[in-house]
């Protein structure tokens, strides 16, 4: 029986179970990487808020670095590692990034955390095998550790990326 893990905003998972499936929900500006590796059948999912945690230097406050984009992608790279992955064998795939809230578009959140992610990726030499960016619709993203498959379902329709 599918067991699912929840993957919240600012946060991430790592399953091996092919039970498990890893799901976000509410994807508006934020970004979802979705981590599979076929060989061993585990994955991983992440729910990124915001590009860059420079913002953060100076507060005397932990940071949460599954928020942003330049801490959160290394710590789930590393996270596919420690489980016996190797980078050529992880497929990646990008979700998210729309316009949902800030329709005047005047700060741009969904549109530099996609160009932070794909900065980030293509600087480690890492293919995106798929995406569904942009837009205005929120997404709610399920990857099955059974087969790797990604669904998008959102209020009107659900396809596969």
């Amino acid at each position: 029986m599918p067991k699912y893990q929840i993957v919240n905003i600012a946060d991430f998972k790592v399953s091996s179970d092919s039970e498990d499936i890893l799901v976000t929900y509410s994807l508006g500006s934020c970004i979802a990487v979705v981590l599979y590796d076929p060989y061993l059948k585990h994955g991983a999912m992440i729910h990124i808020m915001l590009p860059d945690s420079t913002i953060m230097r100076g507060r005397s406050t932990t940071i949460n670095k599954s928020k942003f984009v330049d801490t959160g992608i290394p710590l789930l790279f590393k996270a596919m590692f420690k489980e016996g992955s190797k980078r050529n064998n992880i497929i990646t795939k990008v979700i998210g990034g729309s316009n949902v809230i800030d329709k005047s578009n005047f700060f741009n959140i969904g549109e530099r955390n996609y160009t932070a992610v794909r900065k980030m990726l293509w600087r480690n030499n890492i293919m995106i095998k798929s995406e569904d960016i942009g837009g205005s619709k929120s997404r709610t993203v399920k990857l099955f550790l059974d087969s790797g498959k990604v669904i998008i379902s959102n209020a009107t329709e659900e396809y596969e990326v």
